[in-house]
């Protein structure tokens, strides 16, 4: 039960963060290394934050968010 917490603790102070024109990097998953500027966020029926990510050539990619480092 614990663990739930803890994770819903993160996705909160994620979601705090996260915001539509954010600058990001991923540091998780199959886009690791990439960044780019967040445009979509979306959370799923199963509760995981996805967002798309758009690249400086313009390339777009979805990743999740728990995966996402917010740059300032």
């Amino acid at each position: 039960m614990e663990a739930k917490n803890k994770t819903r603790i993160k996705m909160e102070e994620i979601s705090a963060n996260l915001k539509d024109g954010a600058s990001c990097k991923v540091v998780g998953g199959t886009h690791k290394g990439k960044s780019g500027i967040v445009r979509d966020i979306n959370t799923s029926k199963g509760g995981n934050v996805t967002i798309t990510v758009v690249q400086e050539n313009g390339v777009r990619f979805k990743t999740l968010a728990r995966n996402v480092e917010i740059q300032e």
